[in-house]
């Protein structure tokens, strides 16, 4: 099992890493020396693209920086106040493009990606000095940029989109796995972006969580944490729904089941005074929290400060999980709850609540222990051939130039020709959504087209189950028929039958085939 914890001791009076999520344990297998990162570029911007890879060599301790051939290098000296540290800038993919960088296995950091102008770090004694732009005269405050988190070690990889401190730049992370799978997170709906910027300007209290720079761009948006701390919104904010919740334990118990594959291990909370003590199931205290402040629920600090261990560490994260989506009180097992039942109490975690609404499979990382009960946006792998971020196009997670996307009802992914091959006989696969013309359908007639003249079309026009579902010029014969039913259903006319994720293969580059019409969630689609 692999253990969330927090790199420590990189700075001085900045945090930085604050939200980095490092894994440890015992290896299971691993990738090659130098795993493949490819950044693609499909913001539909002009701005030039730097890319920075920092963290921590998990042998050595050491903080540096990795290049683009996947060489690690320590930082120097540091001084007081911070100096300016090296640019260590890898350049990016124009509008359209790709750039891969490799990434040494034994390494644990960031990928930094800015738009337009490039980052500044300093370096202090104690480490590396990162941007913080919700902290006052940060030197990058007016800079367009975000980043994905990284742990690549001899157990895996695991890349994760982050949210944890501020939502900026739409981007998608995927890993392809030993088998050659690809999985990925993080894309947004369309407008998913605005929706955030939208929602949050539109709740009392929170509009100055907006950061714009002086030619109207939007920048991002902070996270309450973050925003609190920088006098954006009230620092009490959450402090009512907290006393309520706190308080709903004095007169029954609240279960904590910390670890998914151990059902067993339950551990029982009851609120004294402003204090929840834990026991065991022999009746022994293991553990206790004093009722936090909004500031410990933002970032699962403080009152709700999660040591690495085996049994505080673990409540806390289900305690803090469970206060930021607004569920404790009212589910007394926890991690408790779908989706649908999280950010109902009155106040919330506004932010959280409209970043997951925003995200096409509903999945982020909006604070620290989002990942309690998997609804984090992860991917991970023990043997990764590949990594990969997408830089999405700030209108979401794929809005389209001319025609509309179709997309799953089941997982968020989108009906894809495979690399943007319009050519006869190209099965088509499911794919996370994005800003490409492989996914422009145009429903014509009966027909649904792509560019190139080019139609979706049942193989040799067969009739039978399991019948590949691809593209083919279009010729307005019936294996080229399909209708969208107000069921969700995209029927060929012809057979009678559904276009279907074969097998339930939830990865990206599942193939579409033909089979019975079922009413399973497989062969649900909408248009996007």
């Amino acid at each position: 099992m692999h253990i969330r914890r927090k790199l420590s001791a990189i700075v001085v009076t900045l945090v930085a890493f604050a939200s980095t999520t490092v894994w440890g344990g015992v290896a299971e297998a691993s990738g090659p020396a130098l795993l493949p990162l490819s950044i693609t570029n499909d913001t539909g911007r002009a701005d030039p693209v730097h890319l920075y890879v920092l963290g921590v060599d998990l042998s050595s301790g050491k903080l540096g920086y990795v290049n683009a051939a996947g060489g690690f290098t320590a930082w120097g000296a540091g001084s007081t106040p911070p100096a300016p540290a090296p640019d260590v800038s890898i350049p990016g993919p124009g509008n359209g493009g790709t750039t891969t960088i490799q990434v040494p296995r034994g390494v644990s950091g960031r990928v930094y990606f800015s738009l337009g102008e490039r980052l500044k770090f300093f370096l202090a004694p104690g480490g590396l000095v990162q941007p913080a732009p919700w902290a006052g005269g940060d030197a990058n405050r007016d800079v367009l940029f975000d980043w994905s988190e990284f742990t690549y070690n001899d157990a895996g990889l695991w890349l994760n989109s982050s949210q944890v401190d501020m939502f900026a730049v739409p981007h998608t992370v995927s890993v392809t796995t030993g088998s050659g799978a690809v999985r990925s997170t993080g894309s947004l709906v369309p407008g998913g972006r605005d929706n955030v910027i939208n929602g949050i300007k539109t709740q009392p209290g929170w509009a100055g969580s907006v950061q714009t720079r002086s030619d109207g761009t939007v920048l991002r948006v902070l996270a309450p944490g973050k925003a609190a701390d920088a006098g954006q919104l009230g620092g009490g904010y959450l402090d009512s729904y907290i006393s309520s919740a706190w308080n709903a334990y004095t007169g029954k118990v609240l279960t904590v089941v910390p670890f998914g594959d151990q059902p067993n291990t339950k551990y029982f909370g009851r609120t004294s005074g402003t204090t929840m003590n834990f026991t065991d199931g022999s009746g022994r205290q293991v553990a206790s929290f004093a009722k936090p402040s909004s500031a410990n629920v933002w970032g699962c600090d403080g009152a709700l400060g999660a040591p690495n261990d085996q049994v505080v560490g673990p409540i806390a994260r289900t305690l803090c999980a469970a206060l930021n989506r607004g569920t404790l009180g009212r589910i007394d097992t926890q991690p408790g709850g779908t989706g649908a039942d999280f950010y109902q109490s009155n106040p919330t975690n506004q932010y959280a609540k409209l970043v997951h609404a925003s995200m096409a499979d509903g999945k982020a990382y909006a604070f620290a222990f989002d990942d309690v009960g998997n609804f984090e946006s992860l991917v991970n792998d023990g043997s990764p051939r590949a990594a990969g971020i997408t830089l999405n196009s700030f209108t979401g997670g794929g809005s389209h130039p001319s025609g509309t996307r179709l997309i799953s009802d089941w997982n968020g992914k989108c009906i894809d020709v495979p690399k943007r091959n319009f050519a006869d006989g190209v099965h088509l696969q499911t794919f996370f959504c994005n800003n490409t013309v492989a996914q422009d359908w145009t429903f014509t007639g009966d027909t649904l087209r792509v560019p190139n003249n080019m139609c979706m079309d049942v193989a040799w026009g067969s009739r039978e189950n399991g019948a590949a579902i691809q593209v083919a010029t279009c010729s307005g014969n019936p294996a080229q028929q399909f209708v969208l039913n107000p069921a969700g259903d995209l029927v060929n006319p012809q057979s009678g039958k559904c276009v279907d994720i074969k097998a339930w293969n939830g990865d990206d580059r599942a193939p579409l085939i033909l089979w019975d019409c079922h009413g399973g969630a497989n062969q649900k689609w909408h248009r996007g």
